[in-house]
């Protein structure tokens, strides 16, 4: 090329590359960079400790910024049905009606066990609390007023129970730590089953409501009195003092690894092939009774492809990776059996238009 044909060519390729940056168009000879996938989802502040670590370290080894609201498993639900997230987390399982209300068939991923318990804030008691499945339905419908109350003494005897109205805390929200308790006062108590019932909401006879895990676990920690439940580790965080409560098998048994695995392997052998199981009141003589899976609800027809392979690529890494990093959060990793089935179920996730 003469350097008069290069002088005039130069300005013209230069305002070319300019309009076509612009408008967003490919430049000939110049590659940009892909930009990363996102993810978006919400829904559940029970496993809320541990998403936000498998986020972060994901989004550091892959690029793929997975961006989570912790608004509870009702709000999660209400957002995929909406379709304003690529997925939702809830700790209680769509019922058949709740399924077929979404516009997109939506699969279960269980992703670790975890356990709600009962945080109290007793100043004078140094000892630890018992609590069996009568009382704790008793005190959440109103019918155990008193931390003095016989029927709580009788389970803690040597201690000195205050004689102080007992003040219970809910959650306010849709939630599914509430679906994980109720469902167990359900299946311990005739009389909760036939009145409040089950449900990520319930009408509460008594008691105060706060807003997630975190409003609940701040409630029971600033008022003296309280009974809450909550996410384990929530309780641990806030140092708040937690329940012994009697299983099935007679024994009172605290939240622990050990036990939240024992109620998880009790399902291991009979899983569903949907993942929809309950794990509360389980039969295993070690298991605590208030324990839970938690689960991903995620699209099975996922249309745009890059989202589409980065979800399951996450999925994958979760049934891994990100296993390990759950007992440092006081979540109890997935049983080898489950992870195994879940393994063969991401084959249910079809990725593209077609």
């Amino acid at each position: 090329m003469n350097r008069k044909l290069k002088t005039l060519l130069l300005p013209a390729l230069a305002a070319a590359v300019m309009l076509a940056t612009l408008a967003g168009a490919p430049v000939p000879g110049v590659h940009a960079s892909p930009a990363a996938t996102n993810l978006t989802g919400a829904g559940a502040t029970f496993p809320y400790p541990l998403y936000s670590k498998w986020f972060d370290m994901y989004h550091q080894a892959t690029g793929i910024e997975i961006n989570y609201q912790s608004i509870g498993s009702g709000g999660g639900i209400q957002q995929l049905k909406n379709g304003t997230v690529d997925f939702g987390a809830s700790d209680a399982p769509l019922t058949d009606a709740k399924l077929k209300e979404m516009p997109r068939r939506v699969f279960h991923y269980p992703t670790v066990a975890g356990a709600v318990v009962l945080a109290y804030n007793l100043p004078s008691l140094k000892e630890p609390l018992h609590l069996t499945s009568d009382v704790v339905a008793g005190i959440y419908m109103g019918k155990i007023t008193t931390w003095n109350d016989k029927r709580i003494a009788a389970v803690n005897p040597g201690i000195e129970l205050p004689a102080a109205p007992i003040l219970p805390v809910h959650r306010s929200d849709g939630s599914g730590t509430t679906y994980v308790f109720t469902d167990y006062l359900t299946k311990v108590s005739p009389e909760w089953a036939s009145t409040a019932g089950k449900g990520t909401a319930v009408n509460w006879p008594v008691g105060i409501g706060g807003k997630g895990n975190e409003g609940v676990t701040g409630l029971v920690k600033q008022t003296p009195n309280t009974i809450g439940y909550v996410e384990l580790v929530y309780a641990v965080q806030n140092k708040l003092p937690v329940c012994a409560v009697r299983n099935r098998s007679g024994r009172f048994v605290e939240a622990s690894l050990d036990s939240i695995t024992a109620a998880a392997a009790s399902a291991a052998s009979n899983m569903p092939a949907d993942f929809r199981v309950s794990i509360t009141d389980a039969a295993a003589a070690d298991a605590y009774p208030i324990a839970s899976f938690t689960w991903l609800l995620v699209p099975t027809r996922i249309k745009d492809a890059e989202k589409g392979r980065a979800m399951k690529d996450f999925l994958a890494w979760m049934l891994v990776d990100g296993q390990k990093l759950a007992p440092a959060l006081q979540y109890a990793p997935l049983p080898e059996a489950v992870i195994g089935l879940e393994r063969q179920a991401l084959d249910r996730i079809t990725v593209g238009a077609t």
